[in-house]
């Protein structure tokens, strides 16, 4: 306490009020306590924001972990489906060769007979021709129920997307490119070609005094 506060606190006759001291005593004890507050609050709110990052850390990496683990589980769900789908083509692919491959030895079972119907003496040959013409009969409904279609373009304009030129002839009679003879069928499967038809087109005829 100061000199002039002592002064202050003594009365005109020379006696200390010990109140007014008191209160100077706690007013002092007051202003220490908040100086005293107000430099530890910012320890604290320190304290307080390093938790809440803490924790905002452990939550992002459990949203991590929880990503990471869906994102592992959907590859392999992916990975399931996409050996279910090899393995499903794959049955689907040998059944339907099993399904041909039954349709192809009855024709061949037909043609062993005819071979060995025309090795016998005395062989009946009209018989035989119907025999043939019943193997290939057989043959054209297996073809039918794996959707082969014949290309037998006869009369029909040159496609070079289906045929192939053999060679090329003069003809008056029908217009250039047109199919004049086929040499081989073509065969095609849907939309897919299996085999192009061998032909010989026509061309215009070269005018007369050229």
């Amino acid at each position: 306490m100061s000199e002039e506060d002592k002064r202050d606190g003594e009365s005109d006759d020379g006696i200390v009020d010990t109140d007014a001291l008191n209160a100077d005593k706690d007013n002092n004890e007051g202003q220490s306590d908040a100086a005293a507050a107000a430099g530890m609050e910012p320890d604290a709110q320190a304290g307080d924001e390093e938790l809440d990052l803490s924790a905002a850390l452990a939550a992002a990496e459990a949203r991590a972990e929880e990503n990471w683990n869906q994102f592992l589980r959907a590859r392999a769900e992916m990975e399931n489906l996409k050996r279910r789908a090899e393995k499903d083509v794959a049955a689907a692919r040998q059944a339907s060769l099993e399904k041909l491959a039954g349709e192809l030895l009855a024709v061949k079972d037909s043609l062993e007979m005819g071979l060995q119907a025309a090795g016998e003496e005395g062989a009946d040959v009209a018989k035989l021709a119907e025999g043939s013409e019943l193997t290939l009969r057989m043959f054209n409904q297996a073809l039918e129920k794996f959707s082969i279609e014949e290309l037998n373009p006869e009369g029909e304009r040159f496609d070079p997307a289906a045929h192939e030129a053999m060679a090329a002839q003069e003809a008056d009679d029908v217009e250039p490119n047109t199919v004049l003879t086929v040499v081989q069928k073509g065969y095609r499967i849907g939309d897919r070609l299996l085999r192009p038809a061998m032909v010989i087109v026509s061309k215009a005829a070269p005018e007369s005094g050229a």
